[in-house]
């Protein structure tokens, strides 16, 4: 009995190891770095006003979100980063577009 509990336990160890890790996305991780430290920089200069920086800030929760139920079934599909790819492109139109418009807090 015990031969075979230990043998059960060395298998799972071995799936454990050898199992890809394919839920990772640490290029999504580092632009949403990023464009976090571009909404924090518009606010700090005064190129986004409050209601603006909120908005994007609801938009950097959203795109985690998606990343997360992206990653919930333990494999990032490649449809599944493309797409998060094109929601993080939005979003990063979203912070230029507000960085550069013609509102600001004076």
């Amino acid at each position: 009995m015990k031969k075979s509990m230990l043998f059960a336990a060395v298998a799972a160890l071995a799936a454990i190891s050898t199992t890809p890790v394919l839920a990772e996305t640490p290029r999504l991780d580092h632009r949403e770095a990023r464009q976090a430290g571009r909404i924090y920089d518009g606010v700090a200069s005064g190129e986004l006003t409050r209601p603006e920086a909120r908005r994007l800030s609801a938009g950097q929760v959203h795109l985690r979100r998606a990343e997360a139920r992206a990653k919930s079934d333990g494999v990032v599909t490649g449809r599944e980063r493309a797409w998060l790819q094109h929601e993080a492109s939005q979003q990063s139109r979203r912070i230029y577009r507000q960085k550069h418009d013609a509102q600001d807090r004076g």
